[in-house]
């Protein structure tokens, strides 16, 4: 899947940040419908079972969906594809939820094109952070999951090696970005940080993306960390990466 910096959130005007939630049990969904719409700067609107999330994102077309990745109806995997499938480029932030902090799925939906993952006993203030950081362009990973997530990536991307061979073709300035990035800097705080400007940072991060195979935020993250650029897992400096 192609590289989606910029895509919808990333350039919002001034106006609360619109979340579709996607979960099979309707207390869930009341639960992170009230923590999210607490915050002055995010609205929920909508929430639904996996059956309906695609017709749902469709009319919405919210900043962030925040998705369920165990559904018995429509899995969580099963309606990422589809939503990358109708959006394309276009498609929102879309971080997974998940109860188990060894989902096998984790690594699947990293391959898929998820911008994050958050287990679903993760903190209120924390959850609204997640949002903020994906409606930014960004990608959260919680700690919980972070090893899962990389171990099962890493098997099926390859080694320290492979992932050294991977950035060598990167401009010195791509990699100082890609250090950032896999620190879980936003576009904005990476341009504060190299005080570039925020769309020079957008274009270095789309050409890294796309040098590297055509990666999201979370699995360019990942590989640098493979390739030794970023010290410690990905994910665990922070809690949104």
């Amino acid at each position: 899947m192609g590289p989606r910096v910029g895509r919808v959130g990333s350039e919002r005007e001034d106006r609360a940040i619109r979340v579709v939630v996607v979960d099979d049990e309707q207390l869930v969904r009341s639960g992170l419908r009230m923590i999210l719409g607490a915050a002055p700067d995010i609205e929920v609107v909508a929430d639904c079972a996996g059956g309906q999330a695609v017709d749902t994102v469709l009319a919405q077309r919210p900043d962030v969906v925040m998705l369920d990745i165990r559904m018995p109806d429509v899995d969580g995997l099963t309606v990422l594809n589809q939503l990358t499938a109708a959006l394309g480029e276009r498609l929102p932030a879309v971080t997974m939820l998940t109860t188990f902090d060894t989902d096998e799925y984790l690594a699947t939906a990293l391959r898929a094109g998820a911008s994050g993952f958050l287990l679903k006993d993760t903190e209120p203030e924390q959850l609204a952070q997640a949002v903020r950081v994906l409606a930014a362009g960004g990608s959260t990973l919680d700690p919980g999951v972070a090893r899962t997530v990389i171990g099962g990536y890493v098997e099926g991307a390859g080694g320290s090696e492979q992932a050294k061979r991977a950035v060598e073709g990167l401009t010195d300035r791509e990699r100082e970005v890609l250090v950032l990035l896999g620190q879980g800097l936003s576009n904005a705080e990476i341009a504060a940080g190299l005080h570039l400007a925020h769309g020079t940072v957008k274009d270095h991060v789309s050409a890294l993306l796309g040098k590297l195979g055509g990666l999201n935020r979370v699995q360019a993250a990942v590989i640098a960390e493979r390739a030794g650029l970023v010290a410690g897992r990905a994910g665990e400096r922070r809690h949104p990466v």
